[in-house]
């Protein structure tokens, strides 16, 4: 599939001709071929989304309201586009591209619901005759990076709120999944929001570092948001601050779920499956660690340990299973490597994952222990541990044991014992009785600690994309001293 740039409303390929491959994980086949943005090409973008902004951002809540809806109901319509872009691109599964369209259409939606819900409010002030105002106006062009793990999922939720605040967009591919994203710009384009609202910029892998820069120092970027590695995330947040932009950061996570020893068991072995295992344990909310209580830690992971042994693996292109391919070899390698160094240091190996190139089915380890590398390296892949803990202090004191804090689990029959703990664990979302991994639309999404900052969805996203303003009106002579 070729794939051009999205400026102003039309397909162009890189001023240079410039373009890149990205070969299928299980094939090695090209699976597209993008266009390789130049630092020109980016600031062309960036330029087209400024010029569209003083339009847009004068555009009725209404209209935007239509647009985007209408862009929802036409994202649905490309699901089949999408799934096959995914699976060509990342490997993912059928059922994982499904999700994805469904809830970044949910996105879309909720991105419309927003767009009355940008108020203000009249302020009391103390000089007599004076109409004191806080107003939100949008911010201006706003940057959105997207990874490859949730592409739909993540590419839209970049740019939805944003759009639905007033401010245009330039959507800056993954290099891992080009085609995906382009595939967004072109749902927009077809939903009839007009040129220059959406623009969206791939590049070659070894140009990432001097786009992005180019990107976030263009006067135009007002706000950046960026989804994907703490690693990456630290160097985004550093170069936006020379500049003063501010940024909103969802990174890494190595999320616990809690099993008390008052909990449902099977309930918890479901919940701990589906976090871990979802999209081959490539989310940043998958479920990387379970803390489980002592006396009921064996008959724990007697029955995941059976739970994951059966989930089927295998070519998401040839039926329906549940571990797709990981999305390279250098992930089995990490996979591998992990297990390795934690069973020669004292882990028991419960489920031992087999690779067959880059599909991989679930590997399980019990009786891990901080000394070991999986303990608290984000491992990404289809990979879980099993840390032994003997009360509640234990568990909330090894769920606080990492530099990350994006998301986590509690699961126990008692409710207030369950929200106790919630409320002791340093992350930005807790669920109790549920699964990690856990999106909706309307939710205020994001961490804490090295997990990043700032809050996607809902009310909470309107903030971030907005400047709020001061704005008076004096009804009567104003006194003043000389």
């Amino acid at each position: 599939m070729d794939v051009n740039l999205l400026i102003g409303g039309t397909d162009v390929g890189a001023q240079a001709g410039a373009t890149f491959e990205r070969r299928s994980p299980l094939t090695g086949a090209v699976a597209s071929r993008a266009a390789a943005a130049s630092v020109e090409d980016a600031a062309a973008a960036a330029d087209a989304a400024k010029e569209a902004f003083f339009s847009w951002s004068e555009t009725g809540p209404g209209e935007r309201r239509a647009l985007l809806l209408r862009a929802a109901d036409v994202l649905q319509q490309h699901s089949a586009d999408f799934t096959e872009a995914m699976m060509n691109e990342i490997g993912a599964t059928a059922g994982w591209a499904g999700f994805n369209v469904m809830l970044a259409s949910s996105m879309l939606c909720e991105a419309a619901a927003l767009t009355t819900q940008v108020t203000g409010e009249v302020l009391p002030s103390d000089r007599h005759g004076c109409v004191a105002l806080a107003v939100r106006q949008p911010a201006g062009v706003v940057l959105g990076i997207a990874p490859w793990n949730a592409p739909v999922i993540l590419g839209v939720r970049a740019i939805a709120t944003p759009l639905a605040c007033g401010n245009t967009v330039v959507l800056k591919a993954s290099e891992i999944c080009p085609a995906t994203h382009h595939l967004i710009g072109a749902v927009m384009r077809e939903a009839g929001l007009p040129p220059g609202v959406v623009n969206v910029i791939s590049n070659a892998p070894r140009d990432a570092a001097d786009i992005m820069g180019a990107l976030i120092a263009h006067p135009a970027v007002r706000r950046v948001n960026f989804t994907g590695s703490t690693k990456v995330g630290r160097i985004i947040a550093e170069t936006a601050a020379r500049h003063l932009k501010p940024v909103l950061l969802e990174l890494g996570g190595k999320a616990p779920l809690v099993v008390l020893d008052d909990a449902d068991l099977d309930e918890a072995v479901n919940a701990a499956a589906f976090g871990a295992f979802m999209n081959q344990g490539q989310i940043c909310m998958s479920t990387e660690r379970i803390i489980v209580q002592g006396a009921i830690a064996d008959a724990f992971v007697e029955k995941f340990a059976a739970k994951a042994a059966a989930l089927p693996a295998g070519d998401p292109r040839s039926g329906n299973v549940v571990l797709g391919s990981l999305v390279g070899p250098e992930t089995v390698a990490r996979i591998n490597e992990l297990t390795a160094d934690a069973v020669a240091k004292g882990a028991k190996l419960v489920v031992a994952g087999k690779a067959n190139g880059t599909i991989m089915s679930a590997t399980v380890l019990d009786n891990v222990t901080r000394q070991m590398r999986v303990y608290n390296e984000e491992s990404f892949g289809p990979i879980v541990c099993v840390i032994r803990v003997k009360d509640d202090s234990e568990a909330v004191a090894s769920a606080n044991d990492t530099e990350y804090g994006l998301t986590s689990a509690v699961f126990s029959e008692n409710i207030r014992r369950a929200l106790k703990m919630a409320k002791r664990i340093d992350a930005g979302m807790c669920h109790i009785n549920g699964p990690t991994v856990h999106d909706e639309a309307q939710m205020p999404f994001g961490g804490t600690k090295s997990s990043g900052y700032g809050r996607f969805g809902g009310k909470a996203g309107i903030a971030e994309f907005t400047e709020l303003r001061w704005i008076t009106i004096d009804t009567e002579a104003v006194h003043y001293p000389f």
